[in-house]
């Protein structure tokens, strides 16, 4: 009986498959091929049938050749093509390349040249160019400091500070300075000066700081009203050099420096509002009781004259204790 039965399940199970069989090849011939898959429709192919059991075909990469071309892809880059440097020209709208040339220099000046006169760039000089050439101008300034000069150069009308530094200057002209209306300073530090014209600058109505440190001045220049600052230190200036009462007048004189000098006194009487007073290193020995103060009135103060300076010079201060009751501090030198 056992045996039976298990022939009649065999029997049925093998019956199943072979009705079951021929519906899956159906299926398998309905499946339509893979869209990413190309076909003889749109390539000139072999007719491969892409169906389920056709995959282990190989197709050759040959055949795709005609359809990427890679090559075109690349940038192409062409060696030894690049444009020269280009210069945009002024007042014109594109630009073009420009050859490259060395600077041109300017042609010599003849020393022969006319003079300019005194305009923008000065007249001409010794050395044959403007002073603006030699020197250098900045606005109404003009700055001609170790430029070998051996004479004040011709300046331009509007010039307000000079500075001619570090030079061979020997002597001041009254011609020098006579059309500069406007001149504020004047820097002639470390020349050769050992003269000055009386009117070199007593006439210039404008002038505040005269800085003649580092000459060979023997006596002192005259002095126009409007000087506040007078710095004549490192000279060779002798109490005769100084004219008397030279600084009376000076209402607006505060900074006088005299000191490496060889002056024997203090130069009286100073004006009322000198600020500092620089006399070190000369050979003053004595002073008198009105050189600072008003010995009549010892209600006088000098409040300004807070600035003195006598060191190094061979005066015993203490022997003149009446001659500071005026001032706010007593003066820089030796008590002994």
């Amino acid at each position: 009986m056992r045996s039976i039965a298990l022939l009649g399940v065999t029997t049925l199970a093998l019956g199943l498959a072979l009705a079951a069989s021929p519906k899956e090849e159906g299926k398998k011939k309905e499946e339509k091929p893979r869209a990413d898959i190309a076909t003889d429709d749109n390539l000139d192919l072999p007719n491969y049938d892409l169906s389920l059991d056709s995959y282990g075909e190989i197709i050759d990469p040959s055949l795709y050749e005609e359809l990427y071309d890679y090559n075109d892809l690349a940038p192409k880059i062409e060696v030894g093509t690049l444009a020269p440097p280009t210069k945009r020209l002024e007042g014109v709208g594109s630009t073009r390349a420009m050859p490259t040339e060395a600077p041109r220099r300017p042609p010599p000046t003849s020393p022969t040249t006319k003079p300019f006169g005194p305009g923008l760039l000065g007249s001409i000089t010794k050395q044959g160019l403007p002073t603006c050439l030699v020197c250098v101008c900045l606005s109404t300034s003009v700055y001609c400091d170790d430029a070998e000069l051996e004479q004040i150069p011709p300046l331009p009308l509007e010039t307000t500070y000079l500075y001619a530094r570090f030079n061979r200057i020997s002597c001041i002209r009254a011609s020098d300075f006579a059309r500069l209306k406007k001149l504020k300073r004047i820097d002639l530090t470390s020349n050769f000066i050992s003269w000055v014209d009386e009117d070199s600058f007593r006439l210039l109505s404008t002038l505040q700081e005269l800085i003649l440190a580092e000459n060979r001045l023997t006596a002192l220049p005259a002095l126009p009203s409007s000087i506040v600052r007078l710095d004549a230190r490192l000279n060779r200036i002798q109490s005769s050099g100084v004219r008397p009462e030279a600084f009376r007048e000076l209402k607006k004189l505060q900074f006088l420096h005299l000191s490496d000098n060889k002056l024997d006194y203090i130069p009286v009487p100073l004006p009322e509002g000198l600020r500092s007073l620089h006399l070190q290193n000369n050979n003053i020995r004595t002073m008198h009781k009105d050189t600072f103060c008003e010995s009549q009135d010892h209600g006088h103060v000098r409040w300004a004259l807070e600035d003195i300076r006598l060191d190094r010079n061979p005066i015993n201060l203490s022997l003149f204790p009446d001659a500071y009751f005026c001032l706010p501090r007593l003066p820089i030198g030796h008590f002994y």
